[in-house]
């Protein structure tokens, strides 16, 4: 498996500081929505917990959480992509 090529901060099409919605995908479960909100806190102390949006899927196995963080590098951002994908109630992040 090759890494995907790193962009440089100065080639980024992202200008920050900057609104970033990232939307988490996982299994329905109780503890999802407040281990997600744990691992956002940590990388952006600023984000609001009452504006995560949540959504059930049709069948109601799994739920969607979109958190809009306010983006201040892409080092915060990788950072927090990276800890979001590895969390094991977390199946996908967009």
């Amino acid at each position: 498996m090759t890494d995907t090529p790193k962009i440089p901060e100065s080639e980024s099409l992202v200008k920050y500081p900057c609104d970033f919605p990232l939307k988490i995908f996982g299994e329905q479960h109780p503890e999802l929505a407040q281990s997600v909100l744990d691992v956002v806190l940590k990388h952006a102390p600023d984000f609001v917990a009452a504006s995560m949006e949540m959504r059930a899927s049709k069948t109601a196995k799994y739920i969607s959480l979109t958190c809009t963080i306010r983006a201040t590098s892409r080092a915060q951002l990788d950072a927090l992509y990276q800890e979001l994908c590895t969390h094991p109630l977390v199946k996908m992040v967009l």
